[in-house]
């Protein structure tokens, strides 16, 4: 199904795009929908698409293990796209990814997000620091999980949520933030009722709502902030009211000028 003009602006980095650059990719989009649980590649697949997320879809990167226990390496939403970001695409995968909440995302042939590539230096610019802010985000995950208490990751992991939807009400499981954290949902469930006694959170049917998020980010380990100040630094991270990000305004992209001197490249503001 072609993607409708306008579904571009629910995806930041599409959105974040110049018109001329849009241009480039846009006849390739194609509109999917997914539901929650579905695979949009598995470990060991060739990845053939990119995918963007759009609006109140998210994305999980999973590590799945022998045993059938896996683990979170990243969340992604409308921020962000899935599938050869950081390589050139076309490879193997080596997680999982799997819709956490449902709904409708882009997708491009990875050839044609290649070929956009070559042709303009903005989108490879705007592209590599995407790419670096999501490894960034996956290394500090792995840190994270390594290091710190499971009520730490756990606050973490709701935080990264809450910045992709702008709510307070997670609409996510107990089953499926066990999965992600890699525990068994009994523990899980003696975790969620010490932070909902402290004040922080409080739990429901089929969703977690964000009680008190200033004092999340003091009850937190260092984790979450380092990756939203990594956002900040390399994709000019604009926030909404609720902490949402809302636009990405990223440094133009340096050239070579005379005698080796190197100037910023600025684009024209008509295109």
């Amino acid at each position: 199904m072609p993607a409708p003009s306008e579904l571009l602006e629910s995806n930041l980095l599409l959105k974040a795009l110049r018109r001329a650059d849009r241009s480039l990719l846009e006849p390739h989009l194609e509109l999917v929908e997914y539901g929650r649980g579905d695979t949009v590649f598995a470990a060991g697949g060739d990845i053939s698409y990119i995918t963007f997320p759009c609006d109140r879809t998210v994305v999980t990167l999973l590590i799945a293990m022998a045993d059938g226990r896996s683990a979170e390496t990243a969340t992604i939403g409308r921020e962000g796209a899935v599938g050869g970001i950081v390589s050139n695409g076309g490879l193997p995968a080596s997680t999982q990814a799997v819709v956490q909440l449902g709904g409708q995302v882009l997708r491009i042939d990875s050839s044609r997000l290649q070929e956009a590539k070559r042709l303009s230096e903005p989108v490879r610019n705007l592209f590599s620091r995407y790419a670096d802010c999501l490894l960034a985000q996956v290394l500090q995950s792995v840190a994270c999980n390594a290091l710190h208490p499971i009520e730490s990751r756990c606050l973490r992991w709701l935080m990264t949520l809450q910045d992709r939807l702008g709510s307070d009400v997670l609409p996510v499981t107990q089953e499926l933030l066990a999965a992600m954290l890699g525990v068994q949902r009994t523990y899980l469930t003696r975790i969620l009722r010490t932070l909902q006694d402290q004040g922080l959170i409080e739990v429901g049917r089929g969703r977690i709502t964000v009680i008190a998020r200033a004092a999340i980010e003091k009850a937190a380990c260092e984790c979450h902030g380092s990756v939203r100040r990594h956002f900040d630094a390399v994709l000019g991270t604009v926030y909404g009211p609720t902490g949402r990000f809302i636009a990405f305004e990223p440094p133009p992209t340096p050239r070579p000028g005379r005698k080796g001197r190197v100037v910023p490249f600025v684009e024209d503001a008509d295109s």
